[in-house]
C-alpha cells in the first residue's frame, strides 16, 4: 500500500504555477433550496479557509457492481470468491486520461492536491471561499443549524470546467449539508420508566428477567444465539465511533461481570484511530452509543476479535468521517469481515453524487468480503428531524446511507412474544437509489399490498429499507458506571452484526470465506431463516407510517435472526 500511495502522490505533486482560472464552466450540481432546519445568514467571508475534495471518475464501477452481485449470490459458482485489494483497485482507479485532465487543471490553477483514497479517486486541497468562487462559480454562504446553532459554509450550486466533464464526479463539500441531529446516540430510558410494551414479554424461551429488560441472555434466547465463544482468530468485527463517542473499558468490564459472568472480565476491544481519533478512559467521557455498541458486540459475538474505530475531529470530509473511515478500511490488506455503524443522516441533505460515491465505496468494501450494517434510524418515516417540525401529509424522508443498495440496513423490534415492529424504526424508500435486483420481488409485493396508502409520499421505485431487524427497546447497558436502559436501532445493528460475525466464525472453522455482502443471500436462501415480523408499524408525521406485514416491509425488513436456521441456510 505504501508503494501504491507514493505512486499516486507523485501524480499530483505539482510545481505551483501562477493562478490562471479557466472560465469555461458548466453547472454540475445544485439544490433548489436550503434544507429544512438551516438558515442562510449571508455570504461567507472571502478569506474563510475551505478544504475541498474532488471525486474522480472511476474507470469501471459498473463492472465491479456486476462482480459484487455475482460473488454475493448463493446460486453463483463464484459465490464467496471475494476480491483482493489489488483486484478491486483495478476497477476503481481513474483512467490515465482522467488523471491527466485533473492534473492539468490543478497545475494551471496553482493547486497542489493530496490523495485521500487508495486508488487516488479522491483528492483534497486547501483553498479559500474567494478562490473557490473563481474555480467553481460557487457563491458560498454561512448557514446556521436552527437547533444546535452550529454554523457551516456551503453553496447551493457549483460548476466545473468543461475540460473536467466526464472526469470529475463531484466537488465536496459544496451542496451537501451536515446534519447535527443525525449523528445520534441511542435514546436513554429513565430507570424505572421502561417502555410499557416490555411488560408483555412472556416468551417461554426467554429468561424471566426479559419481562422487565432486554439483556444479552434475552437476545441469545430469542434468536437461538450460542453462548459458546467463537474460536477463529481470523474472524473480525469492527464498530464505528464518531463525534467524540468513546468506548469505556471499565463500563465494559462491569457489563460483562453483570450480564455475562462466564466471559472473562478482562475481555475487551482493540482500538484503531484515524483523523486524530482517540478513546480517553475517564468515565465522564464514556459515550452512550460507543458503550452500547462494544458491549453488545463483545457480549453477543463473544470471542470474535472486535475493533473500535474512533474517527477524530480532523476528517474535514463533511460527513462526520464516513468517507475517511471507508477509505481507511479500503486501504487495509485485511479489512474487518463485519462493520456495524449506528449513525446516519437525512438522504436529502446529501447530494446525489456524493451519496452515490460513498455508496460505491461500500460496494468496494463488500467486494473485499466485508458485511456492512447500518442502523436505519429512529424517526419512523420522517428521518432525523426535530420533534414537531414536520407537517402532516408531507413527503416521507428516507435516511442515508440506509438507502444505499450495497449495505444491510437494520431496523428495530420490541417485545419478545410476540416480537413486533418498533414504532420508531426508520424505514421507507430511497429517492436516490432504484430497486436493486435482489429486492425486486419482495419489494414489489409489499408495494402492491400497500395500494393507495401513502401514495405520493414515497418513491415506490426506490430501494426499500431496512433489510432486517433486531431487538431495539429496553436494552440494558452500563454507562458511566451505572446500569441504564436504552432504545433505538443503535441497539439493533450491533446485535445483528454479532450474529453475522458468529456465522462467519463457523464458516472459517470449516475453511470457508466470510459472508461478505449479505443482501443477495438474505433476499434468497436466507429469507426463510428470519423471523417475519407481521404486526406493528412505524410512525409518520401526524399518523401511522408503514405497516409490518409478512414478507419484506419497510419497518423490520425481512425479519429478525434465527441462528440455527441461518446456519442451515449457509450450509452448516
Amino acid at each position: 500500500m505504501l508503494q501504491a500511495s507514493l505512486v499516486f502522490l507523485s501524480l499530483f505533486s505539482l510545481v505551483l504555477a501562477g493562478p490562471h482560472v479557466t472560465r469555461d464552466l458548466r453547472l454540475h450540481e445544485s439544490r433548489d433550496s436550503v434544507p429544512n432546519g438551516f438558515t442562510r445568514n449571508g455570504p461567507a467571508p472571502g478569506d474563510t479557509p475551505l478544504p475541498l475534495r474532488l471525486a474522480l471518475k472511476q474507470n469501471n464501477i459498473e463492472g465491479l457492481q456486476d462482480v459484487l452481485m455475482d460473488i454475493s449470490t448463493p446460486t453463483s459458482a463464484n459465490y464467496g470468491q471475494h476480491l483482493s485489494l489489488e483486484e478491486v483497485n483495478e476497477y476503481v482507479a481513474p483512467k490515465p486520461e482522467t488523471i491527466a485532465a485533473v492534473n492539468a487543471w490543478l497545475s494551471e490553477n496553482g493547486l497542489a492536491a493530496k490523495t485521500l483514497s487508495p486508488t487516488g479517486d479522491w483528492l483534497g486541497f486547501q483553498t479559500t471561499v474567494a478562490r473557490a468562487y473563481e474555480l467553481f462559480d460557487a457563491d458560498f454562504s454561512t448557514f446556521t443549524h436552527d437547533v444546535t446553532g452550529e454554523t457551516t459554509v456551503r453553496t447551493l450550486a457549483y460548476s466545473i470546467p468543461a475540460s473536467l466533464q466526464g472526469h470529475l464526479d463531484l466537488v465536496h463539500p459544496t451542496i451537501t449539508f451536515p446534519n447535527p441531529l443525525a449523528s445520534k446516540e441511542p435514546v436513554s430510558v429513565t430507570p424505572g420508566r421502561l417502555r410499557a410494551s416490555s411488560s408483555n414479554v412472556t416468551g417461554a424461551a426467554a429468561p424471566a428477567s426479559c419481562n422487565t429488560a432486554i439483556t444479552p441472555a434475552c437476545v441469545q434466547a430469542l434468536y437461538g444465539i450460542p453462548t459458546t465463544p467463537a474460536t477463529q482468530s481470523s474472524n473480525t468485527l469492527a464498530v464505528s465511533g464518531f463525534i467524540n463517542q468513546f468506548a469505556n473499558e471499565a463500563d465494559l468490564t462491569q457489563f460483562l461481570s453483570t450480564y455475562l459472568p462466564d466471559v472473562g472480565p478482562s475481555t475487551t476491544f482493540t482500538l484503531q484511530t484515524l483523523d486524530g481519533g482517540s478513546n480517553p478512559q475517564s468515565q465522564s467521557q464514556a459515550g452512550l452509543e460507543a458503550d452500547l455498541d462494544v458491549q453488545y458486540t463483545i457480549g453477543i459475538a463473544t470471542g470474535v476479535s472486535t475493533f473500535f474505530m474512533s474517527v477524530g475531529p480532523s476528517s474535514q470530509d463533511g460527513l462526520s468521517g464516513f468517507l475517511d473511515l471507508v477509505n481507511f478500511l479500503l486501504g487495509q490488506n485485511s479489512p474487518p469481515q463485519v462493520l456495524t455503524t449506528s449513525y446516519g443522516q437525512n438522504e436529502n441533505t446529501v447530494s446525489r453524487s456524493l451519496a452515490t460515491s460513498l455508496c460505491n465505496a461500500y460496494m468496494q468494501l463488500g467486494a473485499r468480503g466485508t458485511s456492512i450494517l447500518f442502523a436505519s434510524g429512529d424517526g419512523g418515516t420522517e428521518g432525523f428531524q426535530v420533534p414537531g417540525s414536520c407537517s402532516p401529509g408531507q413527503p416521507f424522508v428516507p435516511t442515508f446511507p440506509s438507502g444505499c443498495p450495497f449495505l444491510t440496513s437494520v431496523g428495530a423490534t420490541e417485545n419478545v412474544n410476540p416480537e413486533i415492529a418498533a414504532s420508531f424504526s426508520s424505514g421507507g424508500f430511497s429517492n436516490y437509489f432504484g430497486t436493486p435486483i435482489y429486492q425486486t420481488v419482495a419489494k414489489s409485493a409489499y408495494v402492491a399490498k400497500l395500494g393507495s396508502t401513502h401514495l405520493g409520499r414515497y418513491n415506490p421505485a426506490g430501494r426499500g429499507f431496512p433489510d432486517v431487524a433486531a431487538l431495539g427497546t429496553d436494552v440494558k447497558i452500563v454507562y458511566q458506571g451505572a446500569v441504564t436502559s436504552v432504545y433505538g436501532t443503535s441497539c439493533s445493528s450491533p446485535i445483528f452484526a454479532s450474529v453475522v460475525a458468529l456465522l462467519n466464525d463457523r464458516l472459517a472453522a470449516v475453511g470457508r470465506p466470510p459472508l461478505g455482502f449479505l443482501n443477495p443471500f438474505l433476499y434468497s436462501t436466507g429469507a426463510e431463516a428470519l423471523n417475519a415480523i407481521v404486526s406493528g408499524s412505524n410512525v409518520a408525521c401526524g399518523g401511522t407510517g408503514f405497516p409490518a406485514t409478512a414478507g419484506w416491509n419497510p419497518v423490520t425488513g425481512l425479519g429478525t435472526p434465527n441462528f440455527s436456521k441461518l446456519l442451515a441456510a449457509v450450509g452448516l
